[in-house]
């Protein structure tokens, strides 16, 4: 049984649906496994606990929108 996992900030619901189905239908086509097999994860973190450039990814997003 094949696995992904995803780790990200937080992702809407549309979002994860996307994400299970495309990965699902692009992992089964490259591996030539039935999309039946697969078992996706999605992780969310908060953006407190993701750190991009050296400062939480919410101080990044903060300083993105007053840009």
């Amino acid at each position: 049984m094949p696995v992904i996992k995803v780790e990200s900030g937080k992702i809407t619901k549309e979002q994860k649906d996307t994400l299970i189905r495309e990965l699902t239908k692009t992992a089964s086509g490259i591996l030539n496994i039935p999309p039946q097999s697969f078992v996706v994860y999605l992780k969310e973190n908060e953006y407190d606990n993701i750190g991009v450039g050296g400062k939480p990814l919410s101080r990044v997003l903060a300083e993105r929108n007053q840009k």
